[in-house]
């Protein structure tokens, strides 16, 4: 089924595309949050009446593209995560960790425009990564990781631990009988 994008979608098209959408996801989904129209040609020539916002908007987009590639490629990425003596880290930078850092950093992006080689970066280094921007702009950023230390204790620093048994050993006191107190047997047998 052909509908017509009233509304930017990042996995589907922008705003004015006109896309080929299973019946369902389009009668499910789309119209009723007024994300798609249908194509039609009153809704055609509706569109081509708002082409010159759209078009001025995407423009617009594409400036914005421009100015943070600019920005991005002249930045440089420094994460500090925990690591051994031979340089690899205790887990990994993934693009999760870097879109942290760089909205430490004033750069609001999702992680899922990150692209970083493999899995992610598991020991110290310098790295690239590539940042999907708009359409095919895309920028290119430098990461360096580093080291951070751990100051791990020593033993003789660390209180001593006990086992469980010698706290509960030490919990329970020995019971003493009294002389006055009597057996169950012993008062049977007083008794009868």
């Amino acid at each position: 089924m052909k509908v017509i994008l009233n509304k930017d979608l990042p996995t589907l098209g922008e705003e004015g595309d006109v896309k080929d959408v299973a019946k369902g996801y389009a009668r499910n989904y789309l119209f009723p949050r007024g994300i798609a129209l249908p194509y039609t040609q009153q809704m055609i020539k509706l569109i081509e009446s708002r082409r010159a916002e759209i078009d001025a908007r995407k423009e617009q987009k594409r400036q914005g593209a421009m100015g943070l590639r600019e920005k991005l490629e002249n930045f440089e990425l420094s994460i500090a995560m925990p690591a051994g003596a031979n340089g690899r880290l205790y887990g990994a930078v993934t693009n999760q960790t870097v879109a942290d850092e760089l909205s430490k950093n004033g750069f609001q992006i999702e992680r899922k425009r990150i692209e970083l080689a493999g899995t992610g970066f598991k020991s110290v280094g310098k790295y690239k990564a590539t940042i999907k921007l708009y359409e095919n702009y895309s920028a290119e950023i430098s990461i360096t990781i580093t080291a951070l230390e751990i100051k791990h204790e020593t033993h003789a620093a660390k209180p001593a631990r006990r086992g469980r048994r010698e706290e509960q050993q030490e919990v329970k006191a020995p019971v003493q009988e009294t002389e006055t107190a009597e057996k169950p047997e012993e008062a049977e047998q007083a008794q009868g």
